[in-house]
């Protein structure tokens, strides 16, 4: 009998794994395709001085890479991403809670709101991009006119056009953009907290407040860290809104990694140093977010 139950269990076992693989295998292939050959073939393209378009390549070996290493636009772009990074998170993450925290406490009266807010999300980074070039701009821009009004004379706000004011405008249009995606994500924490503990705690006598700051926040940890890591890989490897607002200027005060590796394959014609950039990238941004991940640890069973 025992022979039997351990005969059918292994067939179960074989038919499980069988259905998964021919489940699982389409994507594993697409992601093969699409996202494990092109990081082999950039680190490949890193090794050679190539143009992108010539059908001759000169193998360089380690030569873009020690390039890299002494290339000071890239380590100034670099430091631009970490600026990039710790601002989106000291914004967007608590604009984002703060926002779902209140829709959360209001209901079903609040959904205005949502679709308010949501709205910037919405939008393609081009059109933001364009949006915000009209205005910031020095001329008829939003905080120059502003700033006439008050003085009671033409007076000029110069936000994309000096340093490091134009970094911190593009940071700004950032957190507009991308806040309402933590706001949803944060939503989503919440509703998925017991309202059993919330009943509970009102009749232990506690207020809203501590509920809200002893019980709900604390249990929102998990979705903190998830939150944090996916604002942090996303802010060091932004591209589109800064290069559609500054390109990178005034004198690179906004250029970031993504840029820069731009720039050099598309614009100069260097995909083989490009690349080498590009894989640099890879390498900052993994290990940047597996130390965060490590650091960051939070308690996930309570």
């Amino acid at each position: 009998m025992s022979k039997k139950k351990n005969t059918l269990a292994r067939e179960n076992a074989r038919s499980t794994a069988f259905a998964a693989t021919v489940f699982l295998l389409p994507a594993l292939i697409l992601i093969a395709i699409y996202m494990i050959y092109p990081i082999f073939d950039t680190f490949r393209t890193g090794a050679f001085k190539w143009n992108g378009i010539s059908a001759d390549r000169i193998y360089v070996g380690l030569a873009n890479w020690k390039t890299l290493l002494a290339d000071k636009v890239f380590w100034s772009s670099f430091s631009h991403n970490i600026i990039v990074m710790i601002f989106s998170i000291l914004l967007q993450i608590p604009i984002g809670l703060l926002l779902a925290t209140f829709l959360d406490a209001s209901g079903r009266k609040a959904n205005i709101f949502k679709i308010i807010w949501f709205f910037p999300y919405l939008m393609s980074s081009v059109a933001i991009a364009f949006l915000f070039n009209y205005i910031l701009a020095t001329n008829g821009g939003l905080f120059s006119s502003i700033a006439t009004l008050i003085n009671g004379k033409r007076t000029l706000v110069d936000l994309l056009g000096k340093n490091p004011q134009a970094l911190f405008a593009v940071i700004g249009v950032m957190a507009w953009q991308f806040t309402p995606f933590y706001m949803v994500y944060f939503i989503a924490g919440y509703s998925n907290i017991d309202t059993t503990l919330y009943e509970a705690a009102i009749i232990d006598g506690c207020t809203r407040k501590d509920y809200l700051f002893k019980i709900a926040i604390p249990l929102l940890g998990p979705i903190f860290k998830t939150a944090c890591t996916m604002s942090l890989i996303g802010s060091l490897k932004y591209f589109d809104l800064v290069f559609n607002m500054t390109q990178g200027g005034p004198a690179r005060g906004t250029e970031l990694m993504a840029t820069y590796m731009y720039r050099l394959s598309f614009s100069e014609f260097n995909m083989g140093y490009g690349s080498c950039v590009a894989a640099g990238m890879f390498i900052l941004i993994t290990f940047i977010a597996l130390l965060f991940n490590r650091i960051f640890v939070v308690k996930e069973d309570y």
